[in-house]
């Protein structure tokens, strides 16, 4: 048993398995931070509230955020891995894929998925450790979003994420094995629906701020 999970794991189906479902599993937390992010409307009060109900049970959000953190070394170090080894198939076969129809979202997957982390740190950095005493979140994004370089910075980087997501996430349901004729194009046009979704109502936050400034 040990020798077969070993097996299948070091392998590159196993690996990109691995990639599946825990890039499914950051879908489905990035929906519910979706829907959190979408509170500012309702208000400073409502907004602040809501921020503080959550606080309110450390330890499950610290067993979330620790959940989090191993998923995104998992994930992050088989996809590095993955690129890597794929870089050693360039040349003829290289060139053979572009020519299979590769979508713009499918080729930047590698690139698109270095510059999310790069973009999850620093976004952990101005909003998760920088929290100062005396100020609520509300007022944290209000000051963060005031600078439009930042409202252009986190624009773009929500096209990236739609842009990672738009291929990310129905290409999980394939190396799952999941890609059924009957069922894959609905998979596919959900695909572009969520990664919209996500773009759309994260990148409205930013401008939201950065109007009332």
């Amino acid at each position: 048993m040990n020798n077969w999970f070993l097996r299948v794991f070091s392998s590159s189906i196993g690996k990109k398995i691995v990639m599946a479902i825990t890039g499914l599993l950051f879908c489905i937390f990035l929906f519910f931070h979706v829907i959190d992010n979408l509170m500012v409307y309702r208000g400073k009060e409502a907004f602040d509230g809501y921020v503080r109900s959550l606080h309110a049970f450390p330890l499950l959000i610290g067993f979330i955020e620790i959940c989090l953190i191993i998923l995104a070394l998992i994930h992050i170090g088989f996809g590095t891995f993955l690129f890597f080894q794929n870089q050693k198939t360039k040349g003829r076969y290289y060139l053979r894929r572009w020519a299979g129809g590769r979508t713009l979202s499918s080729s930047l997957m590698p690139y698109t998925g270095f510059y999310i982390l790069g973009f999850i740190i620093f976004h952990l950095v101005n909003f998760r450790f920088s929290i100062q005493e005396g100020k609520s979140i509300y007022e944290l994004l209000g000051s963060f979003f005031s600078n439009p370089l930042y409202v252009a910075f986190y624009l773009f980087s929500m096209i990236v994420v739609a842009l990672h997501i738009r291929h990310g996430f129905w290409s999980a349901f394939q190396s799952l094995g999941l890609n059924h004729p009957k069922y894959m194009p609905f998979i596919q046009k959900l695909s572009i629906i969520f990664a919209l979704f996500t773009a759309i109502c994260l990148g409205s936050v930013p401008i939201y701020f950065w109007s009332m400034a």
